[in-house]
């Protein structure tokens, strides 16, 4: 093991240089690449027999979490800025106000394919569950 790899008890272990627990990604800012802050993650779904992160429900807007959007973002959008501490991602504010959104208290059908697309293809992303897996 190399020298700056810090060993972790399986149990304390929330984040290491490469890893980080479903838990701790929520509420982690995402900012776009000017440095605005555009939300936070409320939860992430991931595709069960992939193990693949498939989206992030982000918070956009409101007050104390009110008036607040929810932003079903395809997960290859995002990528962590370690300087940040968060994720950033190629949107502005002007593209989030007309993205797809779900309510709150909204049932959302993840796993509908034509509901998908349409997701991932007004963030101009490939389908997630189009993508080659790597071994």
């Amino acid at each position: 093991m190399a020298q700056s790899q810090k060993m972790h008890d399986a149990g304390d272990a929330d984040e290491t240089g490469r890893l980080i627990s479903a838990d701790k990604v929520q509420g982690t800012k995402v900012y776009n690449h000017s440095g605005e802050k555009l939300g936070t993650v409320e939860k992430v779904m991931i595709d069960k027999p992939t193990g693949k992160v498939a989206y992030a429900l982000m918070s956009f807007g409101g007050f104390l979490g009110i008036g607040d959007k929810h932003h079903p973002l395809p997960w290859n959008l995002l990528t962590y800025n370690t300087d940040q501490q968060g994720y950033t991602v190629s949107l502005d504010k002007a593209m989030l106000e007309k993205a797809p959104t779900v309510e709150r208290d909204q049932p959302v059908n993840w796993e509908d394919e034509t509901w998908g697309r349409e997701l991932h293809d007004y963030y101009g992303v490939t389908p997630y569950w189009t993508q080659t897996q790597r071994l």
